[in-house]
């Protein structure tokens, strides 16, 4: 294959690419499609930080090109700009500019002056980010709190209600991320979201996994209404996070408030995570303490032992299913954010995992309205009692 075949990604190419890559293809897969280098591909994704560029519109309050022939057409029969104009349905303004700006009378051509038009109109809009010194000071010291640009957002419109200047969406924050030729928040802050990335990649499926079968499981078909439908707090969710070399961390998360506790798991092994999760509970008080939803891990074979010591009833999904686990799936995925996949979780304390817990419950929820974990849990909590 010659090398000239990969020299340049063609408009039809750029199309393709953008379609398949926010389809959730990988590059290399597209790169094998197209019949191009995985690193030209590359390229033009980092050109604008995996988030593709608007197609360029005219305005229909320009003058288009057949206008500009119907001028040039005009001006050689000699019709004076008035005629013109009113030909057109325009202002004689609008023209004697149109022809003022193109060369005169004597120099007007319609394909320059259209493709000179074209080009001047390149100018980028300042965006609301770099107009605003005041919020960009704001999201970019939420940024650095590890708050998501989603986060952002949804904590901007709850606390400047009347302020709409105060608003700004996510993706406004992640193209003023990514796209650094905006010039409005600095590269390093993509440091501070979750997927590390350099450039934006799009939502990809997320397999369940599998799991054993346990001695006297109870179905979570089986769990009370009021579960089901978070109605009441105290009923949790709960899996494990795994890193390097079978090290783990157990995650519980509250249904109703999506308050998270992270426990610091020794091993795998069923007696020393119920143990490790029977001292995290006993912590807990009482009022939250009436069911934990699981998935078919063997981790949690003595589930009968960790029922007696904490009066936690446990149910667990069916096969397959993590959905199930929505609550507890999702903050599994934000805790990588810390930890990321691959990561030697051994070395993690109980303090660590306490302040990053913390963090996670600080932070304003697109699901409780943009209130934080936190004040969600004292609040219903308060009211039980």
């Amino acid at each position: 294959m010659s090398p000239g075949r990969y020299s340049t990604v063609s408009s039809a190419q750029r199309q393709e690419l953008w379609r398949r890559y926010k389809a959730g293809e990988s590059v290399l897969n597209v790169a094998a499609v197209l019949g191009q280098r995985s690193s030209n591909l590359y390229r033009v994704l980092q050109a604008s930080g995996g988030i593709e560029p608007a197609p360029r519109t005219r305005s229909t309050r320009v003058l288009s090109f057949c206008e500009r022939e119907e001028i040039s057409r005009g001006l050689a029969a000699g019709s004076t700009l008035r005629t013109i104009a009113r030909g057109l349905h325009r202002a004689v303004s609008t023209v004697s500019q149109e022809v003022a700006r193109h060369g005169g009378r004597g120099d007007y051509r319609a394909a320059q002056a259209d493709r000179a038009a074209w080009d001047a109109a390149r100018r980028p809009k300042p965006c609301l980010l770099l107009r605003s010194s005041r919020l960009r000071r704001i999201v970019a010291s939420r940024l650095k709190q590890d708050w998501s640009p989603q986060q952002i957002a949804g904590w901007l419109k709850d606390q400047y209600p009347g302020l709409p200047e105060m608003r700004v969406s996510h993706e406004t924050i992640y193209r003023s991320l990514f796209v650094q030729a905006r010039g409005a928040l600095k590269k390093e802050l993509i440091g501070h979201l979750r997927s590390k990335r350099s450039i934006r990649r799009p939502r990809h499926a997320v397999d369940g996994r599998t799991g054993e079968r346990i001695a006297d499981a109870v179905s979570i078909s089986q769990r009370p209404a009021e579960v089901a439908d978070r109605a009441v707090p105290g009923h949790w969710e709960g899996d494990l996070v795994e890193g390097a070399r079978g090290t783990f961390i157990a995650t519980l998360v509250e249904r109703q408030s999506r308050f998270v506790v992270l426990v610091k798991l020794a091993e795998k092994r069923t007696d020393v995570v119920v143990a490790a999760l029977i001292k995290a509970v006993r912590r807990l008080p009482a009022a939250l303490r009436k069911s934990l939803t699981w998935d078919r891990g063997s981790e949690l074979t003595q589930h009968l032992k960790f029922t007696v010591a904490t009066d936690v009833k446990v149910y667990f999904c069916d096969p397959y299913s993590p959905w199930q686990r929505g609550s507890n799936e999702n903050t599994n995925g934000l805790l990588r954010q810390y930890y990321p996949k691959g990561a030697d979780l051994s070395g993690v304390t109980q303090a660590q995992l306490d302040a990053v817990a913390k963090k996670l419950n600080t932070r304003p929820r697109h699901t409780l309205n943009w209130k934080t974990p936190a004040y969600i849990l004292e609040t219903n909590v308060s009211l039980t009692h």
